[in-house]
Formats: structure tokens, C-alpha cells, sequence
């Protein structure tokens, strides 16, 4: 009989083993339990996706090279920002004078297609230009490769591991094998953001197939490479929902000082200014009997705006007053209008964009920074900010304050 003591180290060492077996077996499991269970929910879709038309020769080829979910999707969805943008900062990385100068480059090297585009469909063509912008940075983020996914994949991911984005996901996949069916991409050219959302003017899947148009005539609606088929497609989805040609989206005005308590109402432009709302720089509205609805985007301390049907037709494209008011702001300078008349409420020793700008250049300058000038404060000039701030014995807040900006431009 064995003593006790090495009855208790025998038990101990049998538990080590069975633990670091069981270890070995789960760890190394994982990965094949994870495709296992992808690949046997991609068999389990296709009867979903073949009662939609789908072919299991489109199927198989739409998943040749699948194997696994994309993980980077996952953690996209997962993402929280760690700080939320106000309406400035969001104006400042999307209507500034890198994007308006790329904007009327832009209008002037695809000024035939812009043209023929607005006479189809009664777009304005800066306002086509201003999505473009916002959507992709005239087509610059379709160029990095690391920032795009293969879209059956990343929707196919959604589908099977994120509950929230489940539904949507399984209908934009269908839409997205119809597309590959169709014949108007390659699977090798079927890439998006992580969300599906595909080309130079970022349509998701059941948008494309709504609202895609063969501008060019070379019998495929490719918004991935030709320019043409991208801006006719948001032409035609702003025309399909109401856009009313020769019209703007709104106007800036000065309210009178009760002006907050109309917020939200919607009167002519003459009834407006009957009540003392005045379009900035004594400027008259062109056509008084237009309907127009009040919006205070930054509350009563910000500036004011009259909204036409045109703003709200904008907001069809992405339901966001942030993003509709950035791409009428972005059209106008484009067509060569000024810098809105009145501030934007900024706390006290907030940057503007021209500084923003000054601030990205004096870090790179500096050897802090390597992103690209281009006026948005996100998380790699911030972590620049920190960087300096450490060095330097600063509190680290990566905020990009007046006090700061001073200290590493003087």
C-alpha cells in the first residue's frame, strides 16, 4: 500500500494530467468545433437561399474559399468607440478643405459623366460628389485593401454569430449571391465593409439591386469600378424617393430669439420669415411658397436651418441628420458657396478645422504622428496627443485642446 502522502501527489499529478489533456483537447477543438458549426450552417442556408433562386452552383462558388467566420467583422460589430463625436468634430472630418478641394477636382475630371447623370436624373451633381465624399473619400478607401471585406463572408458571419444583426444580415446575403448570380461582379470582386455595404458610393446588397444602374452600357451595374454606374445608382435611389430637381436641401437662417419654441414645425419660407427668420447674409429665399421644416442640430446656443424635402430625401441614403446636413454643407462648397455665417457652439478651447488641420501637420512634423492630414481627431492622433503628453509630464487625456495645440505648434 502506497502512503498517504504519495497517494495525494499521484492524485495530484493524475489531475494535472487529465486537466492539461482536457485543455489540449478544448483549445485545439476550438478551431475545428467553430467550422464545423460554420460550415454546417452555411449547408443549413442553402435551402433559404435556393428558394430565393439561388443556384447551388452560384452557392459553392459563392463559398469556395470560405471556411471559417471572418473574425474582424466580429470584432467590428463589437466595436464601441471610445469617444463620441458632437456635430462639429463629425462637420470638421467631412466638410473641410481637403474634401471640398478633392470635391471640385472631382467635377472637373468627370464633368461629362456628372452632366449627363444630372440630366437623367435631376440630381445635382455636387450633391453626388458630396456622397461620394462621404461615403468612401471619392473612392481613396475602396484603394486599402486591409479596410475591405469579401462580402458573403462578412455577411455570412453576422448572420451566424450576431443575434442583433441576424435578420438583416440573412436577407442582404440572398441579395448579395442574387448580385454574384447576375453576373455584374466577380466573387473575387464582391467586397464591402464589414457590414456589406459595397463600391464607391456604398450600397448594401438589397440597395444595389433596387437602385443599380449600367451608366456606362457594358451590361453590368459595377459601383465597385466604374464611376459611373456608382454615382448613377445614388442618383437613381435619390431621384426613386422624391428628390426635387432644381431644389436645395436647406438654408441656414438666423432665428429670431424665441425661435426654439417652433423647432420641429414645418411653414413656407414666407410664413417663416414672417416670424422673423432671416436667411444669413440678408440673402432673400428663392422661392418663398417652399415648405421648410426648423432644426436647431446643436440646440438653441448653434446656429439654425430651414429644411426643404430635399434634406429629408438625403436622409433615405443614411438616416442621419448629422450625415444629411454634412452633405448639403460639402455640395455647397463644392459649387463654389462659402463657410456657414454663424459658429458652431465649441466648448471653451476647442480647435477649429483650420487648426485641427495645423495641429495633424505639427505632430507629424514632429515625428508623433503618420496618419494622414486630414482634419479628423480620431484614435491615431489622439494616441499621438498621448504620446506627447506622456513625454512631457502632461496629464494624458488625448484631447486635442487650444493649451495643447499651442504647446507642440509654437
Amino acid at each position: 500500500m502506497l502512503p498517504i502522502r504519495s497517494i495525494k501527489m499521484t492524485r495530484n499529478i493524475l489531475c494535472f494530467l487529465c486537466a492539461g489533456i482536457m485543455y489540449l483537447l478544448c483549445t485545439g477543438g476550438m478551431a475545428w468545433t467553430e467550422e464545423t458549426s460554420f460550415q454546417q450552417w452555411l449547408e443549413d442556408f442553402y435551402p433559404v437561399a435556393a428558394a430565393q433562386g439561388i443556384t447551388r452552383e452560384t452557392y459553392a462558388q459563392a463559398f469556395a474559399q470560405v471556411q471559417f467566420p471572418d473574425p474582424k467583422v466580429i470584432a467590428k460589430a463589437n466595436f464601441q468607440p471610445e469617444f463620441k463625436s458632437t456635430l462639429w468634430d463629425y462637420l470638421d472630418a467631412r466638410v473641410n478643405p481637403r474634401s471640398v478641394d478633392m470635391g471640385i477636382k472631382m467635377r472637373q475630371l468627370h464633368s461629362t459623366t456628372l452632366t449627363r447623370i444630372e440630366q437623367q436624373f435631376g440630381v445635382r451633381q455636387e450633391i453626388l460628389l458630396a456622397i461620394w465624399s462621404m461615403e468612401t473619400s471619392y473612392g481613396r478607401i475602396l484603394e486599402k485593401e486591409s479596410r475591405l471585406h469579401y462580402v458573403p463572408q462578412a455577411l455570412a458571419t453576422l448572420a451566424y454569430a450576431d443575434k442583433k444583426r441576424s435578420n438583416f444580415a440573412r436577407k442582404q446575403l440572398i441579395a448579395a449571391l442574387q448580385i454574384l448570380q447576375s453576373g455584374d461582379v466577380e466573387p473575387s470582386g464582391l467586397k464591402g465593409s464589414w457590414a456589406g455595404a459595397m463600391g464607391h458610393t456604398q450600397f448594401i446588397p438589397t440597395s444595389y439591386l433596387a437602385y443599380g444602374v449600367d451608366m456606362d452600357g457594358d451590361g453590368r451595374r459595377d459601383i465597385w469600378n466604374t464611376i459611373p454606374d456608382a454615382l448613377a445608382t445614388s442618383a437613381n435611389l435619390l431621384e426613386d424617393n422624391g428628390w426635387q430637381t432644381g431644389k436645395t436641401w436647406g438654408y441656414e437662417i438666423i432665428a429670431p430669439d424665441n425661435g426654439i419654441q417652433f423647432e420641429g414645425q414645418t411653414k413656407t419660407l414666407r410664413q417663416w420669415t414672417d416670424l422673423g427668420f432671416i436667411r444669413t447674409r440678408k440673402r432673400a429665399f428663392p422661392r418663398p411658397a417652399d415648405k421648410a421644416e426648423l432644426k436647431f442640430p446643436a440646440g438653441v446656443e448653434g446656429p439654425a436651418f430651414l429644411m426643404l424635402r430635399n434634406f429629408f430625401v438625403i436622409k433615405r441614403y443614411n438616416n442621419s441628420d448629422f450625415y444629411a446636413l454634412a452633405v448639403g454643407l460639402l455640395a455647397d462648397r463644392i459649387g463654389g458657396g462659402g463657410r456657414m455665417a454663424q459658429a458652431w457652439p465649441r466648448p471653451a478651447g476647442a480647435l477649429n478645422i483650420d487648426e485641427k488641420f495645423a495641429l495633424q501637420k505639427c505632430l507629424k512634423e514632429k515625428g508623433y504622428y503618420n496618419g494622414e492630414i486630414d482634419g479628423y481627431v480620431g484614435k491615431g492622433t489622439r494616441n499621438a496627443i498621448r504620446l506627447v503628453q506622456r513625454l512631457n509630464g502632461m496629464p494624458q487625456t488625448g484631447e486635442p485642446d487650444r493649451e495643447f495645440y499651442r504647446y507642440i505648434c509654437k
